[in-house]
Parts: structure tokens; C-alpha cells; sequence
């Protein structure tokens, strides 16, 4: 480490944010990340803990240690070379990752964790101001081809590291732009699309093929996912066309609350909601946007989703923004003898709570209100955790206003027709059964067919997305040459 008692001069510095009044009228990232100067403050508390518990913390086991004292002596070039050798996209984790690496740090036992994905976040922009980002084409082709479905962060870590392998590798996405739920998902406050934009370019320039609109299977006409497909291909189709297929497509069907009034018109899935406004941001004409300019916005659910709603919401000028969340208000502060390094129980505020909005603990829906046929409310009780079970505290029944409601409780499974497609075999929660053992990790029941990220474990984090990837992409280079040099 650069500084032996770095840890002990030296306070965590956050990055700052602008102002609400100035960041609510633009969709734009509104985060101040540190500069040279404050990173290397911030990397000297990195202590030589001799078990460094970040790496484990972090999905994709980013080495820590190692670029925190390269930021630290000033190597910028050769921290990139680090982050980069476990994360492709260290841009993306930098923005939007949750930083479990941060909970596990061995200064979170009694004092504040490195910043460390602060750090990160420097490096990669950093490194793509100094040009270090280049493409890194194969220098010899195998002969082999592989389709990866899906182009969110799993399937993108997945095609380039097999693209690197020498394989020849080509990316459906249903969608019109490349990124899965990273494009149409997150909010472009959270992160600018122009990052996957020279991601795509850098791995096209690397090899990759990218068809965008192309549909695997056939979506359920009543699906509430979204879909610009103007073209399909048959399960059957891709595995006749390619020597290999990995399935990574994100976990997208949305849970639902099937409560009286859930017909009426105003309620509606958060991922009806935030793509819209995604597509207008990328400069698409909508015949018809679902927005809350002026209205009583009830956000249903309190997880990241939620936020990204409010956040949105307040961006189109809502009158009020409540969310609900049906657990218990968590601490304000975690147990940390208790938790670490694991991560923790906490009440957490995102900065768009902090834009405008209020928050409703241990409450439940039960009807939505209707007036000519659209919804005007909600019909509510708060709830109690009995026996491992939430039940309804008697006398709390109370009514909300809503002209706009919004379901974020989270995500099932994957669209269950691109696994039926290929007759995949599905665990109890509707995902692709398929192990991550060393040996035949990722595969499928049917030959050739694998299946990593949300298509695989269920809703996660980009970073799992991303680690999967990578995972997965030495498992399909293992079956198509019986070996593999790619890094697990």
C-alpha cells in the first residue's frame, strides 16, 4: 500500500452532487466525481489489511488493493490494466453499482469504508479521456461462432471476452438499441447512454456483430415487455447457424399486485414507464408518453427501481411522489459486528429521495380507487411481521390520492418464451437451470445452449450480470476448443 497510515489521516470523501433545482431539469448525469488529487486521498486510506475483504465482496473480485495503491502512486495507465482484468465495463459499476466491495472493506468494521467505487468510477474515466481504451481484436480466429441473446451487461461482457477468444460472435437484441436493461432500465441520470455507445463501437472494432430488432421465439401478444422486434429467428434456427448459443437476456417480467382495480387506467409497471422516456432522451418520437407532469404519483415498491421512478417522476414535474414499501423501515444504521462483511440491513437514501419525495414503511395495497374507469387512488394498511408473516394491523386502513400509479416490486423471471423456445429446463423461480461449476458451468440441459445473468440466477446486480458473463464465456470457449485461456 502507498501510505501506511493513510487510514488513520485521512477521512472518506463522497462525490458530490449539483444542486436539486439544477439536476431536475435535464436528464443528464449530475454527479462530481473526484479528481486526481482526491482520489489519491481517497486511496491512501486503502489499508494492507492482509485479508482483503473487498475482493470478495465485489461479484466480479475486482483487485482493490492493487489499483487503489497504483491511483495512489499516480499510475493511472497500469490501474486501468487492473480494473480492467476483472470488470469489461468498470464505467457502468462506477456509476450504478450498489459497491458491496464497500460493505466488506475491513475499515467498515468501525470507521468508513474506502471509497472505492469512487476510485473506480476516476480510473475508467480517467483512462477513456487519456485514449487507453482501445480495441484489443483477436490476433487469431478459431472458426467457431457463437449467438449470444440478449445484450445487457452479461451478454456484452460475455461477446466481447469470446470476440478476444477469437470466436465469432454475434448479439441478438429484441430492442433497437443495444444494452438490454442498461439502456432501457436505468435512467440516464443514473448513466448517459453514451457509455454503452463506445462500448458497442470499441467491441465492434473488435469483431462483434450486433442485430438489433431480431426477436428469438415469439413474445406473448399481451406482454407488458418491452419490444421493438421487427424481425424474429427461430431457436431452432440459431442453434443450425452457430456452434454455440448463450442465453442473456435480463429478468424482465415484471411482479404484479393483482388487487381490486388493477384494470384501471393509470396503473401501470415501472418498465412501461422509465423506457419511454429513455427513448425520448435518445431523441424518438412517441405517439404517446406515459408521464407524470401534474399528477399524484404512487410508487409501489422500495428497492432501485422505485427510485428510478421517483426520480423520473420528479424530472416531469409531478405534484407528489410517495412510495410505498410493504417491509418494516429498516435501521438507519447497520449492526456491524453482526453483518460484516456481508452486506447490510440498512435504511438507504438515494438521491432521488433526497429530490422530493415521501416514504411509506410497512405498507400494503389493498384496492385501487377508480373514477370513470381511471385510477384516483389507493386503499391502504399498514402491516406487522408475525410468525415470518406480514399481517395487517387493524384500524391503519387509510386512503391515498393517485392519478398515477406505479408498480416497481421487482422482477420474476426471464420472458419465459425465449426458454421455452429452446426447451430449456426452468428451476422453481421460472429461470434457465444450469450450475456455474468450474466443469460444464452455465450449460444448459439442451446441447450447445447456455444461459448466464438475470437469464440465469434471476434479478440481480449489473455487476453479477457482468461476472456471469465473463464466467460464462470461459465455459462456452472450454466446449468449443476443449480448453480455455479466458479468465474465470
Amino acid at each position: 500500500m502507498g501510505k501506511v497510515t493513510g487510514f488513520m489521516e485521512f477521512e472518506r470523501l463522497e462525490e458530490g452532487y449539483k444542486p436539486v433545482p439544477e439536476r431536475l431539469k435535464h436528464y443528464k448525469e449530475f454527479v462530481i466525481g473526484l479528481d486526481d488529487g482526491q482520489s489519491k486521498v481517497q486511496a491512501a486510506r486503502c489499508m494492507d489489511c492482509g485479508t482483503p475483504f473487498c475482493n470478495n465482496g465485489c461479484p466480479v473480485n475486482n483487485i482493490i488493493p492493487d489499483f487503489n495503491d497504483l491511483v495512489y502512486q499516480g499510475d493511472w495507465k497500469n490501474a486501468i490494466t487492473v480494473l480492467h482484468s476483472t470488470n469489461n465495463f468498470p464505467e457502468f459499476t462506477g456509476r450504478i453499482c450498489p459497491a458491496p466491495c464497500e460493505a466488506a472493506c475491513t475499515l467498515n468494521v468501525n470507521d468508513d469504508p474506502v471509497g472505492i467505487k469512487s476510485i473506480e468510477h476516476a480510473i475508467i474515466d480517467r483512462a477513456w479521456a487519456e485514449g487507453w481504451v482501445v480495441p484489443q481484436p483477436a490476433r487469431h480466429r478459431t472458426g467457431k461462432s457463437v449467438a449470444v441473446v440478449g445484450s445487457g451487461p452479461a451478454g456484452l461482457a460475455a461477446a466481447q471476452q469470446l470476440a478476444r477468444a477469437g470466436h465469432a460472435v454475434t448479439v441478438f437484441e429484441k430492442n433497437d438499441r443495444i444494452g438490454g436493461l442498461l439502456r432501457y432500465g436505468i435512467p440516464d441520470f443514473k448513466m448517459e447512454k453514451s457509455h454503452i455507445d463506445r462500448r458497442v463501437a470499441q467491441m465492434e472494432a473488435e469483431g462483434v456483430v450486433f442485430r438489433t430488432g431480431m426477436l428469438v421465439g415469439a413474445m406473448p401478444a399481451d406482454s407488458k415487455v418491452t419490444n421493438d422486434a421487427n424481425a424474429t429467428i427461430s431457436a431452432d434456427e440459431l442453434k443450425a447457424q452457430f456452434d454455440a448459443v448463450l442465453l442473456t437476456g435480463g429478468s424482465e417480467q415484471s411482479r404484479d399486485l393483482p388487487v381490486p382495480g388493477r384494470e384501471l387506467d393509470g396503473v401501470h409497471f415501472a418498465m412501461e414507464f422509465l423506457p419511454q422516456q429513455n427513448k425520448v432522451n435518445a431523441g424518438d418520437k412517441l405517439k404517446k408518453q406515459l408521464r407524470a407532469d401534474g399528477k399524484h404519483v404512487i410508487v409501489i415498491g422500495g428497492g432501485d427501481t422505485g427510485s428510478d421512478c421517483v426520480g423520473t417522476s420528479n424530472r416531469h414535474g409531478a405534484l407528489s411522489v410517495t412510495q410505498f414499501e410493504v417491509m418494516p423501515q429498516p435501521p438507519e444504521e447497520e449492526n456491524k459486528p453482526l453483518v460484516w462483511p456481508y452486506w447490510p440491513l440498512k435504511l438507504r437514501t438515494s438521491s432521488s429521495h433526497e429530490e422530493g419525495c415521501s416514504r411509506e414503511f410497512a405498507i400494503s395495497t389493498k384496492a385501487f380507487i377508480g373514477e370513470k374507469g381511471k385510477v384516483a387512488g389507493l386503499q391502504t394498511v399498514h402491516v406487522e411481521m408475525k410468525d415470518g408473516k406480514l399481517v395487517e394491523i387493524a384500524g391503519t386502513e387509510k386512503e391515498y390520492k393517485a392519478d398515477l400509479v406505479l408498480l416497481a416490486m421487482g422482477f420474476v423471471n426471464p420472458v419465459a418464451s425465449v426458454l421455452d423456445a429452446f426447451n430449456i429446463d426452468k428451476d422453481a423461480r421460472g429461470n434457465a437451470r444450469a450450475s456455474t461449476e468450474f466443469a460444464g458451468g452455465y450449460a444448459t440441459n439442451v446441447e450447445k445452449v447456455f444461459a448466464a445473468g438475470d437469464m440465469r440466477r434471476g434479478q440481480s446486480l449489473v455487476v453479477w450480470a457482468i461476472r456471469e458473463g465473463r464466467q460464462a464465456a470461459r465455459s462456452v470457449d472450454e466446449f468449443l476448443m476443449g480448453f480455455s485461456d479466458l479468465p474465470r
